[in-house]
């Protein structure tokens, strides 16, 4: 069984190796995905879905996005049959189909990607067996290299349809400032600026508030920003998260306060939601740095105050020399899923050019 294991790896290494290279640019097919941001629609016969393979799917496909609390998946599961995969429900963002074929004359199974079948910048992902014991396998050693492929087409839509929306006069002034360019939504707007620190409120978005209980829902807003800062890069000790989390304390206590008088946005430095962060890289990898993942909250006196979910991307300017951090923030109601604004965030961070 360890041979085999060993052996589906390498083959499904082999695939992703394979698709990277061939890596295309999506057609336009004149229909727009549907679906959830954070959705993976899982096409496959109920007695798959309900045996145990669903345990690998869903340890696997639905990953946590670390250390937010409340928690927040990258995706959730939502399942149809082969028989009920029609009308709308076909263009679905991100679908897997998972199918057993007892006539398969290949001796190995597969998992193949396809790109734009039935809407533009659609993902479809098709595992192929031969016997269920085989499906088993191959879920168990390639679901998380799916996971990947789902994971970076679903920040890349996101990139892509900011970057085809005008933002003029707010990259005309990141541009000079800071001598960078970032793919924006319209009607993103700068609410403070100052030589080396800016700030900007994206479009209000409303998400579902469940209240627990009463089977009921309200529409919530969601508030979310992007603060961009610079300071003068020294050496490489700036870049352990103890530094940059100094860094940016002091960036935050003197730029972003509070309505309530001595109150200012910092971090929050619990056990269970203590920063995180790894090394990363832009969308077209041409600029490396560190990711930091965390929870703030408004500090400076002993009294009640918001907080929620930052996502940010420390890195060197190679002209001006400068550290700079592209820092989203997400004030949301816990109610209410924060999957879809942290991935705008990330979506932001991750489109960043050298100008």
């Amino acid at each position: 069984m360890k041979l085999n294991s060993a052996f589906f790896s390498l083959l499904f290494l082999a695939f992703v190796s394979l698709s990277c290279k061939c890596e295309r640019k999506f057609k336009n097919t004149g229909f727009s995905v549907t679906g959830k941001v954070g959705e993976i629609l899982v096409v496959c016969d109920q007695a798959i879905w309900d045996s145990e393979l669903k345990a690998h799917l869903d340890t696997q496909l639905t990953q946590f996005i670390m250390p937010y609390f409340p928690d927040v998946v990258t995706f959730e599961l939502i399942h149809r049959t082969n028989k009920n995969f029609e009308g709308a429900i076909r263009r679905h963002r991100n679908i897997l189909f998972i199918s057993i074929d007892s006539k398969r004359k290949q001796k190995l199974g597969a998992i193949q990607s396809r790109k734009d079948v039935w809407a533009n910048r659609q993902l479809v992902m098709d595992v192929i067996a031969k016997d269920y014991n085989q499906l088993m396998e191959l879920c168990k050693d390639g679901m998380n290299a799916v996971h990947f492929k789902f994971d970076e087409i679903e920040w890349k839509r996101i990139m892509f349809n900011y970057k085809g929306q005008e933002n003029r006069l707010v990259q005309k002034k990141i541009n000079k400032n800071f001598g960078i360019k970032l793919a924006l939504p319209d009607a993103s707007t700068i609410v403070s600026i100052r030589p080396n620190f800016y700030r900007l409120v994206l479009p209000t978005a409303s998400r579902p508030i469940e209240f627990v209980g009463s089977g009921t829902q309200d529409v919530g807003s969601v508030l979310t920003g992007i603060m961009i800062y610079q300071y003068d890069f020294i050496d490489s000790s700036q870049f352990i998260l103890e530094n940059l989390l100094k860094a940016r304390d002091t960036m935050l206590r003197y730029n972003v306060p509070h309505e309530i008088d001595g109150l200012y946005m910092g971090t929050q430095y619990t056990k269970f939601v203590f920063p995180e962060s790894n090394t990363a890289f832009n969308f077209n990898k041409s600029i490396k740095g560190k990711e930091v993942r965390g929870m703030f909250q408004f500090t400076g006196k002993n009294v009640y105050s918001t907080g929620g979910a930052f996502w940010e991307f420390h890195f060197i300017h190679p002209k001006s020399k400068k550290l700079i951090c592209i820092s989203g923030y997400v004030d949301a109601p816990s109610t209410t899923s924060w999957t879809h604004p942290l991935r705008d965030i990330q979506a932001i961070w991750k489109s960043i050019e050298i100008l």
